[in-house]
């Protein structure tokens, strides 16, 4: 019996949920429903086939930085580099570094309650 199939969903605290929710949408174009929340459809009708991953890490880690919050949510994008343009044409803190590896391109946003963003643009093949 498989007892877990993949990430439900990503659920944290907001001082101001409504705001935050607005934050997502006009910068990072999440479609927000009206009770606040959005769905992600992987592989079905009108959504490429994708994958979410849930990774625990150390304690001790410092990839989380300069954010405080003890998670990190993770969006993939199809160009990176023209979201970040856009996110910083926008008045976004858009952090500096970004990185490119086998696993894809990503950069980070900070959103406005300093929630470290990661952006994710898979390979071409992933």
């Amino acid at each position: 019996m498989k007892r877990v199939t993949g990430i439900g969903g990503i659920f944290f605290k907001s001082a101001d949920p409504k705001t935050l929710g607005a934050w997502y949408r006009d910068h990072l174009g999440l479609e927000v429903s009206d009770w606040g929340g959005a769905v992600f459809q992987w592989g079905g009708t009108d959504s490429p086939a994708g994958m979410t991953i849930w990774s625990p890490f150390a304690q001790d880690t410092d990839y989380m930085q300069p954010s405080t919050a003890p998670f990190m949510i993770n969006f993939r994008v199809d160009d990176l580099d023209a979201l970040l343009a856009a996110l910083r044409s926008e008045g976004c803190n858009v952090l500096d570094k970004t990185e490119t590896s086998e696993q894809g391109k990503f950069g980070w946003v900070l959103d406005p309650e300093g929630n470290k963003v990661e952006l994710w643009e898979p390979p071409v093949d992933a």
